[in-house]
């Protein structure tokens, strides 16, 4: 099924690094016109430009998804360049690319706290915002938000972290009863600890395969797992699919 994608326009918000990456990629080769909006432009225009030279369509867009300026410029531009939006995928988020303080929740500093929130929960509110009004003229669309599995079994030195990606829950549950007249469903994909660094050193990779201990499937998680999952709630197959929040880590948490 190579082309289950074809002809839908795909924004990917921290598309240029990791997992986002690997969605760009991937969905570009099923056919899809992607948009890979990142905070590091250069980054998104390469990922861009090879999708291009390997055949595909696709935007690179320098996109802080935290000022809604940013992510009014992110649709107007899709719509520019492809004449749709009609999925989203809200992946950007301060963890791995742009790292965050693994200390205790008392030794987290406000500033680090309030800029996560900003665009973790707030830059995913804010592009959802500036693409539901297209996806509404078009009577369709498909958003899918970013969990972790780290919401159903906490994780020390990272609260706000996960605290974040608790709020996805809510977030989905919520937009999706809002949105759901208007023919756009709502999807929450929880990827469990996942081999993402471009360039992993030893501590890295010992950290993923600890990681790993515990799950059904005991291995360590990369990037491709997610791929069948996402393609499946960008997808018609997914039609008739809003609210509902897919673990996917290899069955580290049973949910």
């Amino acid at each position: 099924m190579a082309d289950e994608l074809a002809g839908r326009v795909c924004i990917i918000t921290g598309g240029a690094h990791g997992i986002g990456r690997a969605y760009a990629t991937a969905f570009a080769t099923r056919g899809a016109r992607v948009v890979v909006a990142d905070i590091d432009g250069s980054a998104a225009r390469a990922v861009a430009d090879q999708i291009e030279h390997d055949g595909g369509g696709a935007l690179g867009l320098a996109v802080d998804v935290a000022d809604s300026a940013s992510c009014v410029a992110m649709a107007e531009s899709t719509v520019a360049r492809f004449g749709a939006i009609d999925v989203l995928i809200a992946n950007a988020a301060m963890f791995a690319t742009v790292a965050i303080s693994r200390v205790a929740f008392d030794e987290i500093s406000e500033e680090e706290w309030d800029r996560l929130m900003a665009v973790n929960v707030k830059g995913v509110w804010l592009s959802c915002r500036a693409v539901v009004p297209q996806m509404r003229l078009q009577g369709t669309g498909k958003i899918i938000t970013i969990g972790s599995g780290t919401i159903f079994s906490g994780h020390p030195t990272r609260i706000h972290y996960v605290a974040s990606k608790a709020a996805m829950i809510g977030f989905t549950r919520t937009l999706a009863r809002e949105v759901g007249g208007d023919g756009i469903t709502v999807n929450l994909l929880c990827p469990g600890s996942t081999l993402s660094e471009e360039a992993p050193d030893d501590a890295t990779l010992a950290m993923r395969e600890r990681d790993a201990v515990g799950r059904a499937l005991a291995r360590v998680q990369r990037p491709e797992d997610l791929i069948g999952p996402m393609v499946f709630l960008a997808s018609s197959a997914s039609d008739f699919m809003t609210g509902q929040t897919i673990n996917v880590d290899g069955g580290k948490n049973l949910h």
